[in-house]
C-alpha cells in the first residue's frame, strides 16, 4: 500500500522508487544496494529479500564515519562512505549488488555515492 504524502516532489520520489522496485530484488549473494538521503546524512543498506533481512547498514551518521568527515550531507562524504560501505562488505564476503536508488535521481550525491562504491571493487 502507498503512503499519503503532503509533500509534491517527495511523493514523487516515493511513486518512482514503487516502480524501480517492483523489477528487482537481492538475494544472499547479490544483495539490493539501497540508498536514502536526508539533507545531513545518507544511509545504505544491504538487503536480502528472500530471507528479508539487512545485511549490512552504514551511515554517514555513525561514530566511525564522524571522524573523517564532520558533515555528512555532501558530494565529499558520499564519496567515502562509498569506500566504507565495500570495506564493511567485503568483511561480509559480499562483492556483487543489485543498486536501488531509492527513487532519486543518479546525480550528485547518489552518484558520488557509486561511483566510489565501484572504483574500491564493489560490482553493480
Amino acid at each position: 500500500m502507498r503512503k499519503k504524502i503532503k509533500n509534491q516532489s517527495e511523493s514523487g520520489r516515493i511513486n518512482r522508487h514503487y516502480r524501480i522496485r517492483k523489477d528487482m530484488s537481492g538475494v544472499k549473494d547479490k544483495p539490493r544496494l539501497v540508498v536514502h538521503r536526508s539533507s545531513k546524512n545518507i544511509y545504505v543498506q544491504l538487503i536480502d529479500d528472500l530471507s528479508g533481512t539487512t545485511l549490512l547498514s552504514v551511515s554517514t551518521g555513525e561514530k566511525k564515519f564522524k571522524k573523517d568527515c564532520a558533515w555528512g550531507g555532501n558530494v565529499e562524504a558520499a564519496k567515502k562512505l562509498g569506500s566504507y560501505l565495500f570495506s564493511e562488505a567485503k568483511k561480509k564476503g559480499i562483492e556483487q549488488v543489485v543498486f536501488d536508488r531509492g527513487g532519486y535521481l543518479y546525480h550528485g550525491r547518489v552518484k558520488a555515492l557509486a561511483d566510489a562504491a565501484r572504483e574500491a571493487g564493489l560490482k553493480f
